[in-house]
């Protein structure tokens, strides 16, 4: 069964992250994840980031992923 942790880990070593929570039961996971890599990018763009970093985890390992992206800037105004 894939861990909160586990995607954390596999989100930080794909996508330079300045901060990421995870948190889900095995199926379903909720991630706040705040990059300088979403700059510029709507957020289909930036949820397109994360779902790139992820690779094949999202066809195998992840059941369902909501998320909130965000840039340094948004996360330190939020």
């Amino acid at each position: 069964m894939t861990t909160p942790q586990q995607i954390k880990d596999w989100l930080e070593a794909a996508l330079p992250c300045e901060h990421v929570q995870v948190e889900g039961d095995g199926q379903h996971f909720d991630a706040v994840i705040v990059s300088a890599e979403f700059r510029g990018k709507t957020r289909v763009g930036q949820h397109q980031v994360v779902y790139q970093a992820l690779g094949n985890h999202m066809d195998s390992d992840i059941h369902a992923l909501s998320m909130k992206t965000l840039t340094p800037e948004e996360w330190q105004h939020g």
